[in-house]
């Protein structure tokens, strides 16, 4: 066991607050992880638990349990009662889920309503990081960290995968974490720019890998196409932040959260200090470069304004030439209905161009959306077998595998390590033709149950332009993960005061400067604005919780 600094002054509870000691402690199974109240009494919760159970073990319930589980309804495979899926899960684990089914647009707002009523899903999954600090205080959600020693599987994988640091990075002010994210092997990148390359090969331009070289290409294709956009781009309507992948990936190129992965607060690790993202240089030198493509008229202004259809009607109308994408909407949507509209078409995702930062990738992106356990759960006789059935199905290789891939010899077949979906199915448009698609008619990789894994795994689903692009994007190193730094829950309430006014002045600015409606010499005055709604006060209150939290840690 590991010695904590000053433990001989220290109380056995302070000893276990210390992340490194908690780290320690319970992903090990050093420690009982039974320091709190409520978790002293698991030997009365064990109802239908298996005695033994250990990783790389298939759970098995010893009696027929149901639990409670919130589903994020995805409109392109809606929920439906008679999947394979639900079937055999039962059969396999002897667990019926109970889904709770709620529509994708309101996910995260019905989540906090039945959390906040009392009337949540025992299984709150499709939670990312950090929504679940809003249920802390309250008491509303589990510490899961305190009943990790209960899942094999996880701890396994934590070690071997060397994620403490990452875990470190979502504890809370008392050390816990209160969300079971998704564990990868691997960073795996999600999103990029799709090109017309049969576009590229005709005005002899090479694939850009930086993005001095994506505005070379663009103006090369604005010379040839004067009356149209080479980039018009989607993901600007239901979501809080304007063209929320263009600037995830961007920000990235530039060392920065920006985008859906927009954080208020950043990690400086030359400075070892916490800084405020939005008034950062590399923010700003982010921003002009956005500002130079709208100026020379290389980027569609509307980008930052319309829907995902309108964008994607320019580029088959060939309107546009370039649209941000993800693997499965660059196969399924672009390609599809290019290939049928326009002859000779050819589209590819690039591997997100090189910015300033170099090749990097953000820090922290090993862990994926996760799972919220309700407070009520733990009063269940049969606790201690539900955290064992999470810790199979989305944390053991059987259970990651049943849940992407469905059942062998049904949906799929494997062969040395490479997986192979059964004819008459279609797997993410792999056969558009298909009578059956996995997701919609079997409900497997689906989004609530199916994330994290091994590299193997993961990458088993990839086609060959993922297989490219992941090959490329895993080779990046990550950007410093930022240490802990949890509030305490007064500083909690005064920070979400100050979070949202601060982060809707950057998005509504972000934009302004992009489409000229500001100029970029006021950029010191928007920093001004920002100061006068507390953004010293704010970043200085993340700084005191780091400072606070190294030193109770040694």
């Amino acid at each position: 066991m590991s010695s904590v600094k000053n433990a001989g002054q220290l109380s056995r509870r302070q000893i276990l607050a210390a992340a490194g000691f908690i780290g320690l402690a319970t992903l090990t199974g050093c420690g009982s992880g039974d320091d709190g109240g409520d978790s002293k009494d698991l030997s009365k919760k064990r109802d239908g638990a298996m005695k033994e159970y250990r990783a790389g073990q298939r759970f098995k319930a010893t009696k027929p349990l149901s639990f409670s589980v919130l589903h994020n309804n995805n409109p392109v495979y809606p929920m439906k009662n008679g999947w394979l899926f639900w079937k055999e899960l039962a059969k396999r684990t002897g667990i019926t889920l109970e889904p709770v089914a709620v529509p994708l647009v309101d996910y995260e707002k019905k989540r906090s309503v039945l959390i906040g009523s009392g009337d949540a899903p025992f299984l709150i999954p499709k939670t990312y990081h950090p929504s679940e600090v809003a249920f802390v205080s309250s008491g509303a959600v589990l510490p899961v960290s305190d009943y990790v020693h209960l899942m094999p599987n996880f701890r396994d994988k934590v070690r071997k995968w060397k994620l403490e640091p990452e875990l470190d990075s979502i504890r809370q002010s008392d050390g816990k974490f209160y969300l079971l994210p998704g564990l990868h092997e691997r960073v795996r990148s999600g999103y990029s720019m799709a090109l017309r390359t049969d576009v590229l090969d005709r005005l002899g331009l090479s694939r850009p890998g930086t993005w001095d070289e994506v505005h070379e290409v663009f103006k090369a294709i604005k010379e040839e196409y004067p009356d149209r956009y080479p980039f018009s781009d989607r993901w600007s309507k239901n979501t809080p932040y304007p063209a929320a992948a263009l600037f995830s990936y961007l920000g990235q190129a530039h060392g920065v959260r920006a985008g859906w992965t927009y954080d208020n607060i950043s990690w400086d690790a030359k400075a070892q200090t916490f800084a405020f993202t939005g008034a950062t240089d590399a923010f700003r030198q982010m921003i002009e470069y956005v500002r130079k493509l709208v100026a020379e008229k290389l980027v569609d202004p509307e980008s930052f304004t319309q829907t995902d259809d309108e964008a994607a009607q320019k580029l088959l109308a060939e309107k546009s030439f370039a649209i941000s994408a993800n693997p499965q909407v660059l196969v399924q949507e672009y390609r599809y209905n290019l290939q049928k509209q326009v002859k000779g078409a050819k589209i590819e995702m690039i591997p997100v161009p090189l910015g300033p930062a170099g090749p990097v990738v953000m820090g922290g992106a090993r862990l994926e959306n996760g799972v919220m356990i309700s407070s009520k759960a733990l009063k269940s006789d049969s606790f201690v077998a539900m955290m064992q059935f999470v810790d199979w199905l989305w944390y053991s290789d059987e259970g990651q595998r049943f849940a992407r891939w469905g059942v062998e010899g049904v949906t799929y077949t494997r062969s040395g390590g490479q997986y192979r979906i059964k004819d008459g199915i279609s797997l993410m448009g792999s056969d558009p033709d298909a009578p059956k698609d996995l997701q919609k008619d079997y409900g497997f990789y689906n989004g609530v149950f199916a994330y994290g894994g091994s590299w193997e795994l993961v990458s088993s689903m990839f086609g060959p332009d993922e297989k490219k692009f992941q090959d490329v994007m895993a080779r990046r190193e990550q950007t410093p993960i930022a240490p802990a730094h949890p509030l305490q829950s007064f500083e909690q309430e005064q920070a979400s005061l100050w979070e949202t006014p601060l982060r809707d002045h950057v998005t509504q600015n972000t934009l302004k400067f992009a489409l000229g409606e500001r100029p970029l010499s006021d950029w010191d005055a928007y920093v001004t604005e920002l100061k006068a709604k507390n953004m010293q006060q704010f970043v200085d209150l993340h700084n005191k919780a780091y400072e606070r939290f190294k030193k109770e840690n040694g």
